[in-house]
């Protein structure tokens, strides 16, 4: 019997030892690993996932408060709210962004909507937090969203509050616009008063008083499904709205105002002497604030800054011009007060004055022979003021010329204003390293040379003329009110000084500057009006030195932006003057044939509101003088 040969299978038991070790250590790192995961997800992130958590389903909604209304002096709106809708999206809800911007472009047959900008300025936002499509859709590109919303997860509508100004550019360079905060805006904002996407005044009353105006915001707690639609309110804190401003401006003499300045460049302004309260303010060119209600476009803008007209100064307050002959009342005050000429004192005036080498010359061809002060003003002798103003020097004119309220800000409640310029010897060492010339003091009485003052400020030394020598600061704003017309705060008239010119002397320039007006020979005979109730002044502003024969140059030969300016100011009735105006037409040319028909409209037109329906008659005792009053 044949003998098998038989293998015996053996088993190494420290094989297997090292094999079953090594399932143990992975189980264990697995563990370990699921372990650490845990430890990582529910510790060290926690917090962070259970707020995405309930924010996939709690999310808190901002409600953004209605700033508040600007009413003009009768309390009519002027600046409105009205419903602007927005596209949103939340990408962590939406998912496939690009196939729902794919589906909403196609909806919309619109290829121009590009969100790459916006997620990169946006990767380090918090999650869940909308990010904005497009602005202002209408309500037929909204009701084209509601009705697909099925198909665009993640997209929502946010219904916002913009500005609607009711009368357009007519008071653009008052009311301003608004815009959303910058970056820069925000760094200034210690107090934490503003977020990120808030909407605050940029310029005008809308930046001056943007605290009354912004209101403060609200928010509410809301239940939202998978898809991110809403579901349920779970809590609401309702918004603030904003107060209400009214202003001293009267919106129908504003339009008047408008009216009247037609397409010439330039400015108007109308001032109560009584209380310094601005009744009207207009700058032409100017530019529509509806443009800037949810961004403007890139052409709008360019077209704004590259107008030669400059639509967005606001020149009433900046400009800053040359007042020609505007100033000459000023010189006189001076004269009078510093006991340089009285009232009778005549200067023979032949056209020419020498200075030295240089011969300067009035604007009359003939001249206007022995000429007092009254006549000096009336029919603007130059000659009569380079006389007065070298005997009393550089120095005192600047002294009572800043405190008429020229070379300094008026602090009216509106930015970027500026102070105008009253030269000294002092300035003119500093600036230039040369001393002052008298030939420069000779320029200066007539209102020409260095000396450059604003609409408002030469307006405002008018007004204390009028009102027998106060001089207040310009106001726009009324009070801030509330919804139910309840004051909040009010602003009185504040008076800044008193001006250091008798009532005499004032009687005796308000009387020159009547007779300019309503006597034969006045350079504002333009003006006159049946009532003889107006008191004021032409002036007309170099803007560049010409040759002394420059009366031969036709006014057409000339280079648009080297004419001159045309200035008119004047005030009424005569005995209780309650509005004053300055009128201000860019290379206009001369101030009686160029400014003064403008201030005419105006103050007819404000009689006219006054006395609406009626004949335009003065209560008794308010029109011209019945014999000079000295």
């Amino acid at each position: 019997m044949g003998q098998r040969n038989k293998t015996l299978v053996t088993y190494d038991p420290g094989e297997f030892r090292r094999k079953f070790n090594l399932v143990i250590w992975l189980m264990l790192l697995a563990f370990a690993f699921l372990t650490g995961k845990m430890w990582y997800l529910q510790i060290v992130k926690g917090g962070e996932l259970l707020q995405r958590s309930k924010d996939n389903r709690i999310r808190l909604q901002e409600i953004r408060p209605l700033r508040g209304l600007i009413l003009d002096a009768r309390g009519r709106i002027l600046v409105d709210n009205q419903a602007s809708f927005d596209i949103s999206i939340i990408p962590e809800t939406a998912k496939d962004v690009k196939g729902v911007i794919d589906r909403l472009s196609s909806i919309y047959d619109d290829e121009n909507i590009d969100l790459a900008r916006n997620f990169t300025a946006s990767r380090k936002r918090k999650p869940f937090v909308p990010i904005k499509l497009a602005k202002n859709i209408g309500r037929d590109r909204l009701a084209l969203i509601e009705t697909n919303s099925l198909n665009l997860p993640g997209v929502m509508v946010d219904v916002v509050p913009v500005r609607k100004y009711i009368f357009g550019e007519t008071m653009a360079h008052i009311l301003g616009y608004v815009g959303e905060i910058s970056i820069a805006e925000l760094a200034k904002d210690v107090v934490g008063d503003y977020n990120a996407g808030d909407v605050i005044g940029k310029l005008g009353i809308e930046k001056t008083v943007d605290r009354y105006l912004k209101g403060e915001r609200g928010g509410e707690q809301i239940e939202v499904n998978v898809s991110g639609r809403k579901l349920n309110v779970l809590g609401r804190v309702d918004a603030v709205p904003g107060y209400n401003i009214q202003l001293t401006i009267d919106a129908d003499l504003q339009k008047i105002c408008w009216d009247a300045f037609q397409e010439r460049a330039g400015t108007v302004i109308t001032m109560n002497p009584r209380d310094g309260s601005i009744l009207s303010l207009v700058n032409k060119p100017s530019y529509d604030p509806n443009l800037f209600n949810r961004g403007i476009s890139d052409d709008d803008w360019r077209s704004l800054l590259n107008n030669p007209l400059s639509p967005m100064q606001n020149k009433a307050i900046s400009g800053q011009y040359p007042p020609g002959s505007t100033y000459k009342p000023f010189i006189a005050a001076a004269a009078l007060e510093e006991g340089v000429v009285d009232p009778e004192h005549k200067v023979v005036c032949n056209r020419v004055y020498p200075v030295g080498t240089r011969t300067f010359r009035c604007w009359s061809k003939r001249g206007h022979g022995p000429t007092a002060l009254h006549r000096a003003i009336t029919e603007s002798c130059d000659v009569y003021f380079y006389d007065i103003g070298t005997k009393i020097g550089v120095d005192t004119l600047a002294d009572y010329a800043r405190k008429f309220g020229f070379g300094i800000r008026s602090g009216i409640d509106l930015p970027g204003e500026r102070s105008g310029l009253v030269p000294t010897r002092e300035w003119k060492l500093q600036r230039f390293k040369e001393t002052w010339q008298t030939g420069e003091t000779v320029s200066l009485t007539i209102g020409q040379g260095f000396v450059l003052v604003t609409p408002l400020q030469l307006l405002r030394a008018y007004c204390a003329l009028a009102n027998g020598g106060i001089l207040y600061q310009p106001q726009l704003i009324k009070a801030v009110k509330t919804e139910s017309d309840e004051i909040v705060k009010e602003f009185p008239p504040v008076e800044i000084s008193r001006i250091p010119v008798s009532r005499e002397h004032i009687d005796i320039l308000k009387y020159a500057l009547w007779g300019a007006v309503n006597e034969d020979h006045g350079t504002g005979r333009a003006l006159r009006r049946p009532e003889r109730d107006v008191c004021g002044k032409t002036g007309t502003a170099q803007v560049i030195k010409m040759a002394q024969d420059d009366e031969k140059i036709k006014k057409e030969d000339v280079p648009y932006k080297h004419r001159d300016h045309a200035l008119f100011v004047c005030f009424a009735p005569y005995r209780d003057p309650e509005i004053a105006v300055v009128v201000i037409v860019e290379h206009g040319g001369h101030g009686g044939s160029a400014a003064a028909p403008i201030a005419r409209k105006i103050i007819d037109g404000y009689f006219d509101l006054k006395n609406r329906g009626a004949a335009v008659t003065l209560p008794t005792g308010q029109g011209g003088p019945t014999r000079r009053e000295n």
